[in-house]
């Protein structure tokens, strides 16, 4: 089987998270803007500081994880420190407690994320890799069509206030840590390789760093998808329909993760990204020219394709081009890199766009995704996937 165990496993566990986590992030922006303190700036700067502190755990924890030869334990306080968390918004006075409660939900997230990569990648080769990753995160993205639709029927059905959509979210949170250790349980230890000296940036070699590279340009122009949320806010989509525009999006996502994952193990993992990256920045600028609900509506579902086709192979590619005794280093530093341009990204979208408007703020991410696709062409790799032409004294 090229999707075992493991890998399914720790798919039903994003699954659970993410419906858990999703009962709550379409609402979040407008819940947050309309409380005291609210407004499009502390959104920028929550979700900045928030991700750029959990890029520094998601390096540490990788690092961590090589060191110790075990990545399990890592999921466990990852998971469980962000299902703590998340409901307590729900009793949340004023916009910085929210603020709090989502930087502990990104502590959270920053622990176990770069450990639970290095596991995916262990369990698969390179002819099967972007279909593993590409599965994972189609399942990630079932758990967020899971929960704004339970969201929606809290809401809609059954007449709960947002608060009370919060506070629910703590059930499938539970049934978060339950999953992961009644799952993995018998699989038996899923270990690392001992590393043969600190895992280090400078041993991880020339392509990554290139990489690494095209994917901080990229992270500086991509903002957090809360903005896409307020944009449609503002455009008219009711508060009611988030949780539906958000199922939307994460269908659209599931539509092409596995097939993207897949052909990207076929065809290379710069072509499939490439690809993402250029429909990212021609969506980014219909974003700031949309003119009306409906606009915004399409726009999702072709946004949606933007993460189907990058995500596999993104991640799959930083597994091509390091050794596995180096894996959970090399997928902290990658996530250490998206999420260190979180700050600047979020920040700067939340700026421009109270005080410039929609459009200067959505055209600049558009044009530092097309700088980050020209810099991605230039990575040196052999065509079967994507692995790197392994550079000298490696």
């Amino acid at each position: 089987m090229r999707i075992g165990r493991t890998v399914i496993a720790l798919g039903v566990v994003s699954l659970l998270n993410d419906a858990a986590s999703e009962m709550i992030l379409p609402l979040l922006p407008a819940f947050l803007v309309a409380l005291p303190g609210g407004g499009a700036a502390i959104l920028g700067l929550m979700e900045g500081i928030a991700e750029s502190v959990s890029a520094v755990l998601k390096l540490g924890s990788g690092w961590a994880s090589d060191r110790s030869g075990s990545r399990r334990p890592w999921l466990i306080l990852g998971y469980g420190i962000a299902v703590v968390a998340r409901p307590l918004m729900g009793l949340a006075g004023s916009a910085w407690h929210v603020v709090g409660l989502r930087f502990a939900d990104r502590v959270g997230k920053g622990v176990r994320t770069a450990p639970r990569d290095a596991m995916l990648a262990s369990s698969a080769d390179e002819r099967s890799r972007g279909l593993v990753f590409g599965f994972h995160r189609a399942m990630d993205h079932a758990g967020a069509v899971v929960g704004p639709g339970l969201a929606l029927l809290a809401m809609g059905v059954l007449g709960m206030q947002v608060r009370t959509v919060f506070l629910m979210a703590a059930i499938p949170g539970a049934l978060v840590l339950v999953s992961l250790v009644v799952a993995l349980a018998g699989t038996g230890k899923v270990a690392a390789a001992p590393a043969a000296g600190r895992p280090s940036l400078r041993g991880l070699g020339r392509p990554m760093h290139v990489y690494l590279v095209a994917v901080l340009l990229f992270a500086l122009g991509n903002s957090s998808d809360a903005f896409l949320l307020l944009r449609a806010a503002d455009m008219g989509v009711a508060l009611g329909q988030l949780p539906v525009l958000w199922i939307v999006l994460h269908l659209s996502k599931i539509a092409l993760s596995v097939v993207a994952g897949a052909v990207s193990d076929r065809v290379g993992r710069k072509a499939v990204i490439v690809s993402g990256w250029i429909v990212y920045a021609a969506v980014y600028v219909l974003f700031g020219l949309a003119l009306s609900p409906l606009h915004i509506w399409i726009l999702f579902v072709v946004y949606g394709f933007y993460y189907g086709l990058t995500e596999g192979a993104e991640r799959a590619l930083v597994a091509d081009l390091v050794p596995a005794q180096a894996r959970g280093t090399a997928f902290g530093t990658f996530h250490f890199t998206v999420a260190v341009g979180a700050l600047p990204s979020s920040l700067a979208m939340g700026a421009l766009y109270q005080w410039a408007g929609p459009l200067p703020a959505f055209a600049t991410g558009a044009v530092l995704a097309a700088a980050a696709a020209i810099v991605l062409l230039a990575l040196p790799v052999t065509r079967s996937g994507d692995s790197p032409a392994r550079p000298q004294g490696q």
